[in-house]
């Protein structure tokens, strides 16, 4: 299985706000064994949700979509998810039964709060108020963090792969020393491979065969200068 993150917000570009979603989001979901082909940010803008959720969701298995759920002028993207599976919004009676039934009557509750495109499974918000939703491959997640980890925990046996197992090897050496043996690894193991210079350089291998990687981290160990 594989899955894209689109994170809605102007607040995000702007760097006012710390991307902790689209992050916490790809551990999650690596580690249910989904490949995370695309993380993206986009503004509050309607056609432009549309326009990525529908380009994604002919690519991916699944679209995970954070920010932007409730029913003040910049919430728009279950508009623009209406959009992009040509749905139009209405008010969702199992949404709005869920939120009187836990507390919040009619009269409390501001226009669009209940609002979902035409079709969709409601995702209750057990932690805030806006609902989220799920329509075929497409899943809308709250902004707020405490919330889309809630919600997203409630629908998490939905996204399912083969696992991918990891070790990593710490080289006391220069990255451009390694470039040979690196390459000689992935010829001789089905493994990838990845490199990030720091205190040391920390190379990554990666693979779905558990002994397989086990294999190629000894070859590797054995052949570089450790601390």
């Amino acid at each position: 299985m594989n899955a894209a993150v689109v994170t809605v917000g102007d607040e995000l570009l702007a760097g006012r706000t710390a991307n902790t979603n689209a992050t916490w989001l790809c551990e999650r979901l690596t580690e249910r064994g989904v490949d995370i082909e695309r993380v993206t940010t986009i503004p509050d803008r309607v056609s432009d949700i549309a326009r990525v959720v529908n380009e994604y969701r002919a690519a991916y298995d699944a679209v995970i979509v954070t920010g932007g759920l409730g029913p003040t002028h910049d919430d728009v993207t279950m508009d623009g998810v209406a959009a992009a599976l040509g749905r139009s919004l209405t008010e969702h009676d199992a949404a709005r039964s869920w939120l009187e039934e836990n507390g919040y009557s009619h009269a409390e509750l501001a226009d669009g709060t209940a609002e979902l495109p035409a079709g969709a499974r409601a995702l209750h918000n057990d932690v805030g108020v806006a609902p989220g939703a799920v329509l075929e491959d497409v899943y809308v997640l709250p902004g707020v963090p405490e919330e889309m980890k809630a919600m997203f925990e409630a629908v998490a046996s939905e996204f399912n792969g083969e696992p991918t197992h990891r070790l990593v090897v710490v080289a006391d050496e220069p990255e451009s020393a390694l470039l040979d043996r690196i390459a000689t690894l992935r010829r001789q193991f089905d493994v990838s491979v990845g490199s990030y210079p720091g205190d040391g350089v920390r190379i990554s291998i990666e693979g779905r065969d558990e002994r397989t990687v086990a294999e190629a981290a000894a070859w590797l160990r054995e052949r570089v200068e450790s601390a």
